[in-house]
């Protein structure tokens, strides 16, 4: 099973919203709530990609609207990188999980899974044409740059890839939520900060080039 039989035939952002909701490309839409495709300008100069949408996201169809969305947002700000330049989306568009109580709780997406939505996330890329793209964590990165790919190796560094000019692996804001010793996670938050800035660095200097 793949996502490719329900890609619309012409390939813009809105077509491609609309047509997820419709995707069977895998077993994940049989539980989630709805689709959550990605946000953002079809001109935004970063893609973000993170590994699925969470119980928030399932609920209100938007990604990164969570709680680590919200740090994401708040980081992003620290970094002096600007939200308007950056369209946000997720290697996989349902949500999957597994109940506790009254909770539904996150699961890791199957390779499986990754690769039928994958083609969702290419069509993406295709409309947007990213000058930068950054993968959040290693479902991300191991999608578009293959399972053999470590973010903690080549994390915080930009590297040319088939997917855009520039691209840099960092990991998921939700991992910085699950930091229980407060100085650790204020250390990981400053790391993925100066991550963030390698981005808007980037996205400077590209600008000052282009006016010259």
């Amino acid at each position: 099973m793949s996502a490719a039989d329900h890609l619309p035939e012409r390939v813009t952002l809105p077509s491609l919203r609309e047509a997820v909701q419709g995707c069977r490309g895998c077993a994940l839409h049989l539980r989630a709530t709805q689709a959550v495709f990605g946000e953002g300008r079809a001109q935004a100069r970063v893609m973000m990609v993170g590994e699925q949408p969470g119980d928030e996201e399932d609920v209100a169809g938007r990604p990164f609207v969570g709680p680590a969305g919200r740090l994401l947002d708040a980081l992003m700000e620290a970094a002096g990188l600007p939200r308007d330049q950056v369209y946000v989306t997720n290697a996989v568009k349902h949500f999957k999980w597994t109940p506790r109580g009254k909770k539904r709780l996150h699961q890791k997406p199957s390779v499986s899974e990754v690769t039928a939505c994958r083609p969702w996330l290419e069509a993406e890329l295709a409309a947007v044409k990213p000058a930068v793209l950054v993968v959040l964590g290693a479902t991300a990165a191991q999608s578009l740059l293959g399972r053999a790919f470590r973010v903690t190796r080549a994390r915080g560094a930009l590297f040319a890839s088939p997917w855009a000019p520039q691209t840099l692996a960092t990991v998921h804001p939700s991992s910085l939520l699950r930091i229980p010793d407060a100085d650790e996670r204020r250390a990981a938050r400053d790391d993925f900060v100066r991550d963030l800035a390698v981005v808007a660095g980037a996205l400077s200097a590209a600008g000052a080039s282009a006016h010259r």
